[in-house]
């Protein structure tokens, strides 16, 4: 990071935020579609394809990416991702962790829709909230999968029954009304009795779920001359629709998690005990009221990302407005946003200090934003890049960070923006070096220790360039925000004049924040106590 006046910021407010899990606990992330199912009209009571082919086919991807995941749990829009004990994957930093598995299988989401739904297209932009959390013991991780296994069977029974008396002609409230208070057994009868249907020979993976886990399978590797196979045991990453609630699965799966404290609370019911751990199990991290919130994301493996896509170096505009069209999308679908600004594969998202959204929470405000944006990157892809493949799945991580005034807020937004012109000036003298000839080796040496004013005349003395006339988005970053514009909704009839009406937009602006002419020319944005 540059070097500023400003970057107190992130050495006095941000470590606060960095949350590490307790070593040698299982760490779970579980991750819910936020209400997006009903926009998509998926079949009632269960979409197959949804359900088997779309959301299992992501949690498959998974594992291939995620190597310390050893086993993942899910029913209807709902997945938990569960990390071995012994896990250091991103130094076990809360934050860090949920919002890059959200992220990541939202890309997947919508990478994988059209491999399973061809001929229907996404008709909002699916997201998911996710929360983290730990179990200290085999026996609590055991009991929380088996309270996730149980709501599956409770929340399909009831969703089996709900439907089939919605197509028998009851309204939606009617059978709700009808299935008011009602049991499992009065369940079973219903459906059996009314519709024919027993409920213990509807589909496993909708009574049971789906479980995901590595296990060693016979692979023909090769043949021998003769013809004969060579058969060898691999691990591959396989679906099963079964019950874990007992000990059947876990004794055939003996490797997937530790088996040292198989006695621990045995006697207790696996519903009670994980209620009783819940408090203590779930990272919990409500932010400080009358704070201004940030969350800031910011791109996983991006360098890899950039040369694997042939961006444009330094900068590439076309990836730039990519970023730039999702950020306004975000600002257009949650209010609770004020403002942005972001810089290459960066972008800072700005909340306001009265702001409920979420109640706070910081893990759901982190998880949504940054399952939403990286959704919008996938969607958009094409619009920027319509002759280039997507050929690895983008993600992003994401963190909240509180600052109390709106003087260090400002600074924090200043840091960002000094930081945005040492990295362009320098990355612009690097690239242009690189293009001369010299080796990126070289380009660095002749870099080392340099200051703007040397950077300056390197550009001009070598390469004709006045840094002060390249693109503002490349020097600058981009400020997104709403502000209300004046439009022409239509003429009059006399043909004299028009109709005009004033409307919030969001609008892009590429201009200086650090000084206090913006902010005086849009004093709605933040207020001015210090």
């Amino acid at each position: 990071m540059a070097n500023s006046k400003y970057e107190y910021v992130k050495t006095e407010f941000e470590p606060d935020f960095e949350t590490k899990l307790l070593p040698s606990t299982y760490i779970v992330i579980r991750i819910d579609g936020h209400q997006f199912s009903e926009e998509q009209e998926f079949d009632k009571p269960n979409d197959p394809r949804a359900l088997m082919s779309l959301m299992n086919a992501c949690a498959v991807a998974m594992f291939e990416e995620f190597k310390d995941i050893v086993f993942a749990y899910g029913f209807g829009d709902e997945y938990s991702f569960v990390f071995t004990r012994t896990s250091k994957f991103y130094q076990r930093r809360a934050s860090k962790i949920l919002s890059t598995l959200v992220s990541f299988f939202s890309s997947l989401y919508v990478t994988k829709w059209n491999l399973f739904f061809s001929q229907k297209d996404l008709r909002c932009t699916p997201f998911f909230v996710g929360q983290i959390m730990y179990f200290p013991w085999d026996e609590t991780l055991r009991c929380y999968l088996a309270k996730r296994q149980d709501d599956c069977h409770n929340s399909n029974q009831y969703n089996t029954c709900l439907w089939e008396l919605v197509k028998s002609g009851k309204t939606k409230t009617e059978a709700q009304d009808i299935l008011k208070g009602t049991r499992t057994q009065c369940r079973n009868e219903l459906l059996f009795k009314q519709f024919d249907i027993n409920y213990n020979t509807v589909p496993m993976m909708f009574r049971k779920g789906s479980s995901v886990f590595r296990d060693k399978l016979k692979v023909v590797v090769k043949n021998r001359e003769n013809g004969d196979p060579v058969v060898r045991l691999r691990k591959k990453v396989i679906v099963e629709h079964c019950d874990i609630i007992g000990e059947s699965f876990w004794r055939e799966h003996p490797s997937l998690i530790a088996s040292e404290d198989l006695n621990l609370l045995r006697n207790v019911h696996s519903s009670n005990v994980y209620e009783c751990m819940k408090n203590e199990t779930e990272v919990k991290n409500k932010l400080l009221p009358y704070t201004w919130i940030v969350v800031r994301i910011d791109g996983r493996h991006f360098h890899q990302f950039s040369d694997m896509h042939d961006f444009d170096k330094p900068n590439d505009s076309k990836a730039l407005g990519l970023m730039n069209a999702c950020v306004v999308a975000l600002l257009e679908k949650f209010k609770d946003v004020i403002f942005a600004y972001g810089v290459s594969d960066e972008y800072s998202f700005v909340f306001s200090k009265t702001s409920q959204f979420q109640q706070r929470q910081g893990s759901n405000i982190v998880s949504m934003i940054v399952s939403f944006f990286s959704s919008l990157y996938v969607l958009n892809w094409d619009e920027f890049f319509p002759h280039k493949e997507l050929r690895s799945t983008p993600s992003f991580d994401g963190r909240a960070i509180c600052y109390p005034s709106t003087k260090i807020l400002r600074d924090y937004l200043a840091w960002r923006q000094v930081d945005c012109h040492i990295n362009n000036q320098y990355n612009t003298c690097f690239w242009m070096l690189v293009k001369s000839g010299k080796t990126k080796r070289e380009a660095q040496s002749i870099l080392k220790g340099t200051q703007t004013p040397d950077k300056n005349d390197l550009l001009y003395k070598q390469f004709g360039i006045d840094y002060n006339t390249l693109p503002a988005m490349f020097r600058k970053g981009s400020f997104i925000f709403r502000d209300k514009v004046e439009e022409i909704v239509q003429h009059r009839e006399n043909g004299c004049g028009h109709i005009q009406k004033v409307q919030m937009k969001v609008i892009i602006e590429h201009c200086d924040i650090i000084g206090e002419s913006f902010w005086k020319e849009n004093p709605h944005l933040i207020t001015c106590d210090n």
